[in-house]
């Protein structure tokens, strides 16, 4: 019989369905790392969201036959120590193909409208002391006409790209950094950061994309534009976007995202000035996170632990 163990619990909020196979069933609200080894000791199976999965930790678990990963990233799993044990790991796929995107354009529109600088203004008097019907304290931008620049053309890419073209914005879809060709319909790396008036970023947390958005490329890019990141908080160098707010390379930044999260350490762009930035947005990594998309997360999540009973893994990374 599975022994599924699930070390964070409380990393959603939805119904999760128990799986219609024999199983012993145990699960914790929260994990801490250093507890993982103790509640895997038997575990056939582990749901697990942020925790690290490592080789070493691997080897000590000879019963583990499956990582079920309640999440899309699996840069949290060694990949290539389950496929040395033959251990299946599975991912969640599309669950979030609209919560997503919509506060992408949450983060775009409240930038480019300035509309927490303009809830400033009406909260300081500014409106009540106009001599006009409005007060033009700040300056306005249209996504309509706007160059939206998409870094990973995945599954969410390309649902912002939609919505995009939809507010009539150019799309350009980035081609990959540092390579040689460019894929046709794609725009080189270069290019995109100087021509857009927006930057979305949707891919993956590799050693390849680490630190993707430095101050090299910061500097590249218009001092107009928005940086938009509802991926992976490691995909930008925090220090430079820190100096690139507080300098102005860049006119403001929307993210969900953070290199270490919880950020319990303290992080450079969590101090009080930055966060006092009306052109700076940071949401605590819920962009993924409407009650349909964890419903749906939820019941994929199931759907896996069953496919894998079955012989019939899905969704399957390694």
């Amino acid at each position: 019989m599975h022994r599924i163990v699930y070390l964070e619990r409380e990393s959603i909020i939805a119904d999760v369905r128990r799986p219609n196979f024999p199983h012993h069933w145990v699960e914790y609200p929260q994990t801490l790392q250093p507890q993982v080894e103790a509640r895997l000791a038997a575990a056939t199976i582990v749901i697990v969201n942020k925790l690290q999965i490592g080789a070493e930790l691997i080897a000590t678990l000879p019963a583990l036959q499956m990582v079920a990963v309640a999440a899309t990233g699996t840069n949290n799993v060694d990949l290539a120590a389950c496929r040395a044990r033959d251990i299946v790991v599975s991912n969640i796929r599309g669950y979030a193909m609209h919560t997503l995107p919509e506060h992408v354009f949450a983060l775009l529109l409240a930038l480019s409208r300035n509309i927490l600088a303009y809830r400033e203004s009406v909260a300081a008097g500014a409106w009540q002391r106009s001599g006009q019907f409005c007060c033009f304290d700040h300056p306005i931008r249209d996504l309509h006409g706007a160059v939206l620049a998409i870094i990973g053309s995945g599954g969410l890419g390309e649902s912002v790209a939609r919505l995009a073209e939809a507010f009539g914005m150019r799309v350009l879809r980035s081609e990959h950094k540092g390579v040689s060709s460019v894929r046709p319909g794609y725009t080189p790396f270069a290019q995109a950061l100087r021509d857009a008036d927006a930057i979305s970023l949707h891919c993956p947390l590799t050693e390849e994309t680490k630190s993707l958005i430095g101050e090299a490329e910061l500097r590249a890019m218009k001092p107009s534009a928005l940086l938009i990141n509802t991926a992976r908080g490691g995909l930008v160098d925090e220090a430079a976007l820190a100096t690139a707010l507080e300098q102005g390379w860049i006119a403001g930044a929307g993210f969900d995202v953070l290199t270490v999260e919880p950020p319990s350490a303290g992080n450079v762009l969590l101090t009080p000035q930055l966060l006092a930035l009306p052109n700076f947005l940071l949401t605590p990594h819920v962009a993924w996170a409407s009650g349909p998309a964890m419903q749906t997360l939820a019941d994929q999540l199931t759907a896996n632990l069953e496919a894998f009973a079955r012989g019939a893994p899905q969704n399957r990374v390694a």
